[in-house]
């Protein structure tokens, strides 16, 4: 199985790269961590490969995307995992310029991806997206208003895809429940290591994601056993 996934350096970007590449399937990844690129280079040969690209940048991107597609087929299974979390603070103290980094991010990010590589699979006829969405997606809480925001509109997009997409295909609005992660660590220093790291989250949740199909179109999903 063709995997591309976006945020491929650190958390449960990397982890979920291991645990696919050790199952025998090909993945692409990008970050925009050039060590950490580099780092992932090293322990994954080809035919995997791994970029530095900003998926807030729609050309970049799309250079991404034509180097990918040029060499492999189409993903089976592509993965917008790539995010940024705002300063816990009220939404009246946000900083306007990382309140629009955020949402160049998690959202416009998602859509450039979209936008480049599922052509291709349309054409194809079958293959899932999953976008990474949270359970702050579904519900609040105080002083993440921006990634609150960013990701009930990955709920609303993902769904909207989906009722796009020809049939043979999917697209998942995830949750991936709690997990101990510096994205977590930002906002609840003190209560992170109380939930799983992400190297054991992604022994659970790849093989969820790997049984994803056109029955789940649509569908709000949580990986199993998730922390909402």
């Amino acid at each position: 199985m063709n995997i591309v996934i976006t945020g491929a350096t650190r958390g449960l970007g990397r982890a979920l790269v291991a645990e696919f590449v050790a199952g025998g399937h090909t993945v692409f990844g990008c970050g925009t961590s050039g060590e950490a690129i580099f780092d992932l280079r090293l322990a994954h040969a080809p035919p995997h490969h791994f970029s530095v690209v900003d998926v807030a940048q729609d050309v970049k991107v799309g250079i991404w995307a034509t180097h990918v597609l040029a060499g492999a087929e189409a993903p089976d299974l592509l993965i917008n995992n790539a995010a940024v979390m705002n300063r816990p603070a009220p939404l009246w103290e946000q900083d306007d310029a990382a309140f629009t980094r955020l949402v160049d991010v998690n959202l416009r990010g998602v859509a450039n991806v979209i936008r480049h590589f599922v052509p291709a699979m349309v054409r194809r006829g079958s293959g899932v997206i999953v976008n990474l969405s949270s359970g702050w997606g579904r519900s609040v809480a105080p002083e993440v208003a921006p990634y609150c925001m960013s990701k009930w509109g990955i709920e609303g997009l993902t769904k909207a895809l989906a009722a796009e997409l020809p049939a043979g295909m999917a697209a998942v609005p995830l949750n991936p429940g709690v997990i101990d992660t510096d994205m977590l660590r930002s906002v609840w220093s003190e209560g992170a290591g109380e939930y799983p790291k992400a190297d054991a989250w992604a022994r659970r949740a790849a093989p969820f994601l790997l049984g994803l199909g056109q029955r789940d179109n649509g569908r709000s999903l949580s990986v199993p056993g998730a922390e909402d």
